[in-house]
């Protein structure tokens, strides 16, 4: 079957509620307030924006899915006890990057949530995205043209309101099939300890600077210092032209033309052309770019920031616990994440504990895995 066509809707579903003024926000808020438990999903921007923002946020409850437009709204604080009720808990499929945007953008904080998702991980599903569990499981196939949409234009097509709202519309009843599997199979305190941790975990980056960006730009240390050089004025000249058209400065020039002009470093408008330009760029980019590359002199770029190396001792006992946590995840058929993440792993390798009580103290070991694979991780360090 063609996954490219558009999502089928579910029989005796209604029209999604959009809400994009304030008294429609406080209706649904009042409604949700009621339930148990909600479904919730967003569509953010950044592929499109220079600096992205959530541009949707889908609730679904039984029989009813809204569709909350955050641009037409001049806030969104009513939502914000909703979705750290303790009495409601809130349903996503991957919540890492939906709590890190909602707490970024409004401040929210969700709590207690299920992930289904990370259930999905748990149980040793082969395929866990929402669009292979939809196909799989409810013979639903998403657009998949709208993974890449742009959901901060307006008006929204209708078309990718249906994909928007069935993101969130089967959560709950997959949530219901998941839940029934976690506690046949023996795995539902594992999850609800591992949801727990997700919640306590969610860490807003900071705006990378400037330089932090130069350094992340792919081929920048295959140049030459005076290169590099070159190419922090066509970065600077680059991050500017983005904000101004406000998209991803990739979108302005790729990072593999950017490499080429450091290399080339035309000096007309002729020879952007031989950098790889296109006559569109060169048309509305090459005067500019010429007096980014005449900037003299050029500043050194800034220090490359080494993270701080562990000593020996903790990086051999991190990845002693690797290798363990890869054996256990063998025998389970599950991710070796599931099992622990990573930065528990450096946590114990640092701090080394010797008992069930020091190693219950740190983050992200609860009752479960503390029963589990304590006594082993102990075995293993002693």
């Amino acid at each position: 079957m063609n996954s490219n066509h558009p999502p089928r809707k579910p029989a005796n579903v209604p029209p999604p509620v959009v809400i994009d003024t304030a008294d429609a926000l406080w209706q649904m808020t009042e409604q949700i307030s009621q339930e148990p438990r909600i479904a919730v999903d967003t569509e953010a921007n950044s592929m499109y924006a220079y600096r992205e923002q959530v541009c949707l946020i889908q609730i679904s409850i039984p029989g009813v899915n809204y569709l909350v437009d955050p641009l037409a709204l001049d806030d969104l604080d009513p939502l914000g006890p909703i979705l750290c009720a303790p009495h409601i808990e809130k349903v996503f499929h991957a919540a890492d990057y939906d709590q890190i945007i909602l707490k970024r953008d409004f401040d929210f904080d969700c709590h207690p949530i299920f992930d289904t998702m990370w259930a999905a991980r748990i149980l040793g599903w082969p395929r866990v995205g929402l669009a292979n569990i939809l196909e799989s499981h409810y013979d639903v196939h998403p657009n998949k043209r709208y993974q890449r949409y742009n959901w901060g234009k307006r008006p929204l097509d209708a078309e990718a309101l249906t994909y928007a709202w069935m993101d969130s519309y089967y959560l709950l009843d997959l949530q219901d099939t998941q839940k029934d599997e976690l506690l046949r199979t023996g795995r539902w305190e594992e999850a609800r300890e591992i949801f727990h941790y997700l919640c306590h975990t969610v860490h807003v980056p900071p705006e990378p600077t400037l330089d932090e960006l130069f350094w992340r730009i792919k081929g920048v240390y295959d140049l030459h210092p005076h290169e590099q050089r070159v190419l922090y004025q066509l970065h600077l000249w680059r991050e500017a032209q983005a904000e101004r058209l406000d998209r991803p400065p990739t979108m302005v020039i790729s990072n593999r033309r950017l490499i080429q002009l450091a290399r080339v470093r035309p000096r007309h408008k002729g020879a952007l052309a031989d950098a790889g330009l296109s006559q569109r760029q060169i048309r509305r980019f090459g005067s500019s770019i010429l007096r980014a590359l005449k900037r003299t002199p050029y500043p050194d770029p800034p220090p490359h920031e080494q993270n701080d190396r562990a000593p020996a001792d903790v990086v051999n006992r991190y990845h002693t616990l690797k290798d363990w946590r890869k054996h256990v995840a063998a025998r389970r058929g599950v991710d070796s994440d599931v099992i622990l993440p990573n930065a528990v792993l450096w946590k114990i390798a640092w701090n080394v504990p010797q008992t069930l009580d020091e190693l219950r103290e740190l983050a992200g070991i609860g009752p479960w895995r503390e029963a589990h694979y304590g006594p082993d991780i102990l075995k293993l360090l002693g």
